[in-house]
This record gives structure tokens, C-alpha cells and sequence, in this order.
């Protein structure tokens, strides 16, 4: 069942785990088909899915020799706040199908790695509890909803629950088609709620019977109509700096950097514009126009410590986890986060020293073959 615990023997599985695959497969063998058909899935034939991991595998490392990597500095900061390496957790929904602690034992394991989380707008779990539990290392995912008051209310309630930054979703005014959630009618366990904008009882009535009730439901909430325009009047929301999350494009880089906003490369994991370029292949052209003015985040397709430095080498500040947070939520919780992102830091380090590099300011294009 989804969301019963771990059992002692799959944590000890988890313990031997040595790489994200290894992981994923132990998350996988824990999740129902309705959480798995969620997290899995990509728009269409899932192009953009398998390009975000295969573009980063056809860029090669140039290491260097003869240099003193006894002591290897993994640390960077991301909008003034310190991380132990460059790697924090992705806004994904519904942590709750993966584990009964949902998104509270993503956002302590991220804590306590010196990370940070961001939190989904349609979490499982309600802002201000998750604030407790990420101890100052939490950023707000948001999507602007239709209803401007119910949003002005969602963003002054994650500043006030110790939000350190508003990520803003542009990529999705309407859901990918997402197939295996409209074929196995994706819908919610009765147990689960988006208390941020959902009811058990408003998602209760969102018909299945013609596809995903998420689909179903999402189409009527977002705000369709807002353009760069608009920015304005989300900036007078708040005093958090403001990311803009789905920016692939040197063009819609500068209009963000323009508009005073920070820029996070995604693809929404291949869940939304199939054939869409990969996170990593849009980051170059970005990383260029901003040129320092702003700080560049990435998601989508990080398996290893190697696609780290890899996106920090084409100008990103740090990376974001999407999947594989959740495939270690599913495997073991807390802990199970905590063994994807403890894995990820080694392998961030060991890739640091073997590439002839000792922190991560070294890193730059001159380490990549393209």
C-alpha cells in the first residue's frame, strides 16, 4: 500500500543503496499504480523526459591533473542562504501518495542536509507545518490562481511562515497531457487534500470519468490571462525575491531579469510541452544573456554528482531534485530523502577532486566538452 511504512527490511535496503537508480527502483516497488502513473509520467511520448537525462550524458568533463584536492569545498548559497552543496529539492505535488509524512519529511531531511525545499503549491500538507519542520530552509511554490485574493492570502501566509523565496510556475496555464493519469483516471486517495487550494470535499467533486482529476480540477483554478505584464502586481504581494520556475529561452531570461526576477531552467520534468528542449541544453543561452544579473537555477534529469557540476559549469547556482526526492520519500521516508541527497553530495565532492577542481567557483566552461 502507498502510504504504509517502511518495513525494517527495506530500510536496510535503502542502506546499501549506492546510487539515484538504486533508489528510485526500491520507490517504486512502494508506490500503487495511481502515485506511480503521478510521479512517472511525462507529457506524450516523453521525449522531453528521456532528453532531459540523455543531454546531460552527451556532455563530456575535461578534467585536470596535479592539483591539490586534499581539501574539497562543496558549499555555495542561493539567495543569500547557505547550502552545504548545490542541490535543493523541486516543488512536486502530493507527497502524501509517497509517505504518510508527506512533505514534512522532505522538508526535515533537506534541513538537515544544509539543502533547501521547495514547497508545491499543492502539497499535502499545510504551509505552516512545513515551515516548522524546514527550519528557515524552505522556499513557496506558486501557481497564480484565478481568484487573485486566494493567492495574495497563499503568498502572505508563506512569508509568514518563513518562506525565503516565491517560485513562480510559468509553464503551465494548462497540464501537459499526461497519458497514464487520464487512462487510470489519476485521482486522489479520500485521505489526502491540497490544503492550500483544495478541500477533501472540492476534490471529491471533480469528476474522473473523463480523465485526471487533477487535470480536471487545475484547469478552472490557474490564471490563464497573466502575462509579464502582470508581474507588477505580483511583486507588490510580497518582499521575497521572486523566481520564475519554466524559463527556456534567452528571450523570456532577459524579459525575467527585467522584471527583477531570478531564473529557474525547467521543463516542469517533461511533464508539460513534449519535444520541449531539455533543461540543461536551454541553459547555456540563458546563462549568457543574464550574464551574473541574476541567479540561474536547474531541474530535470539530475542523476549524479557529474550533471552537478555539469549545470554549475553552464552557470547554474545550484540544481533542483524532482523525481528522485520522491523516489527516497517513497523508499524510506525521511531517511530516504536524506540517503538521495547524502549520495548526491559524495558524488558532488568525489566529482569535484577527480575533475581537478577544489570548490565550486573553479567550475566553469572551460571543464566541459560540448
Amino acid at each position: 500500500m502507498t502510504t504504509t511504512l517502511p518495513t525494517q527490511e527495506q530500510h536496510q535496503a535503502l542502506a546499501r543503496a549506492v546510487n539515484l537508480s538504486e533508489i528510485e527502483a526500491l520507490g517504486r516497488e512502494r508506490l500503487d499504480q495511481n502515485a506511480l502513473d503521478y510521479y512517472a509520467s511525462g507529457a506524450n511520448d516523453g521525449h522531453t523526459v528521456r532528453a532531459n537525462r540523455e543531454d546531460f550524458a552527451r556532455i563530456r568533463l575535461r578534467p585536470r591533473m596535479l592539483v591539490d584536492v586534499s581539501s574539497i569545498d562543496t558549499s555555495t548559497q542561493v539567495l543569500g542562504l547557505p547550502l552545504d552543496f548545490p542541490v535543493g529539492v523541486a516543488p512536486s505535488a502530493f507527497h502524501g501518495l509517497a509517505h504518510p509524512d508527506a512533505e514534512l519529511a522532505t522538508a526535515r531531511a533537506a534541513a538537515g542536509m544544509g539543502s533547501v525545499m521547495t514547497l508545491s503549491t499543492f502539497s499535502n500538507t499545510p504551509i505552516a507545518e512545513v515551515g516548522q519542520a524546514a527550519a528557515g530552509r524552505f522556499w513557496f511554490q506558486l501557481y497564480l490562481l484565478g481568484d487573485r485574493e486566494l493567492s495574495r492570502e497563499i503568498i502572505a501566509r508563506a512569508g509568514a511562515c518563513g518562506a525565503r523565496a516565491l517560485v513562480f510556475t510559468v509553464d503551465a496555464p494548462y497540464l501537459g497531457r499526461r497519458e497514464a493519469n487520464e487512462r487510470h483516471r489519476f485521482a486522489l486517495p479520500p485521505h489526502l487534500s491540497a490544503p492550500n487550494v483544495a478541500s477533501r470535499e472540492a476534490l471529491a467533486g471533480v469528476e474522473t470519468d473523463t480523465g485526471s482529476q487533477l487535470t480536471n480540477y487545475f484547469q478552472n483554478l490557474v490564471d490563464k490571462s497573466f502575462t509579464w505584464n502582470d508581474l507588477g502586481w505580483l511583486r507588490a504581494q510580497t518582499d521575497l525575491p521572486i523566481v520564475l520556475k519554466g524559463i527556456l529561452t534567452a528571450e523570456d531570461a532577459e524579459l525575467a531579469v527585467q522584471h527583477g526576477c531570478h531564473i529557474w531552467v525547467s521543463n516542469h520534468g517533461g511533464r508539460q510541452l513534449d519535444t520541449a528542449v531539455s533543461a540543461i541544453s536551454a541553459l547555456p543561452e540563458i546563462a549568457d544573456v543574464v550574464a551574473g544579473r541574476a541567479e540561474i537555477y536547474l531541474d530535470g534529469g539530475i542523476s549524479r554528482g557529474t550533471d552537478v557540476i555539469k549545470a554549475v559549469a553552464l552557470g547554474a547556482r545550484a540544481v533542483f531534485l524532482g523525481r528522485p526526492a520522491l523516489w527516497g520519500l517513497a523508499a524510506g521516508g525521511e531517511d530516504g530523502v536524506r540517503r538521495v541527497l547524502e549520495l548526491l553530495k559524495d558524488e558532488v565532492r568525489l566529482a569535484l577532486a577527480l575533475s581537478g577542481k577544489q570548490n565550486l567557483k573553479e567550475v566553469g566552461r572551460d571543464l566541459l566538452k560540448m
